[in-house]
């Protein structure tokens, strides 16, 4: 089976089953695109069982290929990949992307979200 992030977005409807299902975003960071923002990927994911096996994102602009398989690590350009060490919150960055859905309901959420996060003692 197949799902197509742009298909979705388009008012497709799609049923994740246990079937073999490739995932596949062809721009992955649409709004970025538009506005010519550098962060660009394509974004593929395969799912078994409605588990993650493994996924390829390929960061256009910077030429990194990002691939991860279930049980065997995460790599960058073939070098493998790790968390940072760090355990405390307060000398962490977040990174947070609010989404597109601007419905009433679904913001307000998003803005609790936010206000919890943003009261953690962080770096920026």
């Amino acid at each position: 089976s197949f799902i197509g992030e742009e298909s979705v977005a388009a008012g497709e409807g799609s049923v994740l089953t246990d079937n073999p299902t490739w995932i596949i975003d062809p721009i992955d960071g649409t709004t970025n695109f538009v506005h010519r923002f550098p962060f660009v990927a394509v974004s593929i994911g395969f799912v078994v069982n409605k588990k993650i096996e493994f996924g390829i994102v390929y960061s256009c602009v910077e030429d990194k290929m990002y691939t991860a398989r279930k049980g065997k690590g995460a790599f960058c350009n073939g070098q493998k990949l790790q968390v940072s060490g760090q355990q405390d919150i307060t000398k962490s960055l977040l990174v947070t992307e609010l989404g597109s859905n601007r419905d009433p309901e679904t913001m307000k959420i998003i803005l609790s979200n936010m206000e919890r996060l943003l009261s953690i003692p962080i770096h920026g």
